[in-house]
């Protein structure tokens, strides 16, 4: 990047923080709209008002506050934005090119200490894409061919720099013990399982001994020292485990080895989950899931579109994502923004309305532990606010506004960019077209 460049480059970057920084403090009043709090009962012809980031009133016989900014929700919806919990937003720009890939490392072993946030691009156009679709925070993990993969980060889609958009890093840890990673790891799942009970057990005696180890009087780990200090907060529950299960037994055994090295556990996928319902809401472990698959494998024989609502039923805490079950999770990636699509496909398939609300917004902040300031629409949260022009689970249902901590996000996607520029045909062309 020449001199220049980087002069106007940083300039506009100041420009975009101080204007993120006036956005958010305007005070902005959304009236006579129905209004899905979603952690308390529905308000019709309700208004909500928000003020420096942070929701400040909401109720059905509220005036907007003088000087604020009206938006005049008649015959439309507001909620919470919504969160999707697993992606490689920022991290994946097209999944075939292998320059824009940041979401894995090619280690086939365990890579605890890969940080996907580390490769994080704010710049990325998926990102605005998804915030079309009403998503304002999103999980982005990795992936790859480590039975560990690496860490999980929370991010919202509103920034300039990677510190900008990151909320909580690191979020989870992110392990496989499905079909292709008991392929990798010696053929089969009681091999993966070994592996991954003996990178615990390491990890576990680090801890305890981490200065004998560091001092040299301590044996030798099967893990680096990174990963092992990444692990560490695994094995104390103080970070969650997030594990790719599909079969029953693959789901089974995750329980169990959560049971027994007392790990905070979050199944990612659960293709057969409904039919271990009832262990799972036992062991009070979430459920990731996308409810619009359906295709049988070998390890998803029993996958069904009543799954997630049969898991709901049976009291399992349920999130939906566009990036699991899909075969590829950067084609998920690009999915992001139907997400709102998911949890109507749910209702469509059994699952009350306000249980598929509520695991795009509620539920998923409370599986990430940011309950307290997103995911419902409440005095004093962050004001992550969507404003629908009818029912978000409507394939013709617009976002018409969406706002992420106050701040309202309006720029252009690269398609409203490509819509502009190929508009009128026989037009100005791009230098490189002219003959």
């Amino acid at each position: 990047m020449t001199p220049a460049r980087k002069v106007v480059r940083a300039a506009w970057l100041a420009a975009l923080v101080l204007v993120s920084g006036d956005a958010a403090a305007q005070t902005v009043a959304v009236t006579n709209a129905r209004i899905h709090t979603v952690s308390g009962s529905v308000i019709e012809g309700g208004t909500i008002v928000f003020e420096d980031g942070r929701i400040v009133a909401l109720g059905a016989d509220l005036q907007a506050p003088a000087g604020a900014l009206v938006i005049d929700g008649t015959g439309k919806v507001v909620t919470p934005g919504l969160i999707e919990s697993s992606s490689q937003l920022g991290v994946v720009e097209i999944g075939a090119v292998r320059q824009t890939v940041d979401a894995s490392s090619s280690d086939d072993r365990v890579t605890a200490a890969f940080r996907a946030s580390d490769g994080l691009n704010p710049f990325s156009t998926l990102i605005p894409v998804a915030a079309t679709g009403g998503v304002t925070r999103a999980v982005v993990r990795p992936t790859g061919a480590a039975l560990i993969r690496g860490q999980a980060a929370l991010i919202d889609l509103d920034g300039a720099r990677p510190a900008d958009l990151i909320v909580r890093d690191p979020l989870a840890m992110v392990s496989a013990l499905d079909q292709g990673a008991a392929g990798r790891f010696g053929g089969s799942r009681g091999a993966a399982l070994m592996r991954m009970r003996e990178a615990l057990q390491d990890a576990r005696d680090y801890a305890a001994n981490r200065g004998a180890f560091n001092a040299g009087a301590r044996r030798e780990y099967a893990l680096s020292r990174l990963d092992l200090e990444a692990l560490v907060p695994v094995v104390n529950g103080e970070l969650p485990l997030v594990l790719d299960a599909n079969r029953t037994t693959e789901i089974l055994a995750a329980i169990a080895l959560a049971e027994e090295f007392g790990l905070d556990l979050i199944l990612s996928g659960a293709a057969e989950g409904w039919v271990v319902a009832d262990a799972i809401a036992e062991a009070g472990v979430p459920v990731v899931t996308n409810p619009t698959e359906n295709i049988p494998s070998y390890d998803r024989l029993a996958i069904s579109l009543e799954g997630a609502a049969r898991l709901a039923e049976a009291g399992v805490p349920v999130a939906f994502s566009t990036g699991v079950l899909v075969g590829s999770p950067a084609l998920g990636t690009h999915n992001v923004r139907n997400l709102r699509l998911l949890a109507g496909a749910a209702v469509r398939n059994g699952m009350p309305y306000a249980d598929a609300l509520r695991a795009v917004t509620l539920t998923p902040a409370e599986v990430w532990g940011v309950a307290e300031d997103v995911g419902s629409l409440e005095p004093g949260k962050s004001a992550d606010v969507v404003v629908w022009s009818g029912d978000p689970f409507e394939p013709l249902t617009r976002a018409e506004h969406v706002f992420i901590a106050g701040r309202e996000m309006d720029a252009p996607t690269r398609q409203d960019r490509l819509l502009e520029r190929y508009r009128s045909i026989g037009g100005a062309v791009p230098e490189a077209y002219k003959k």
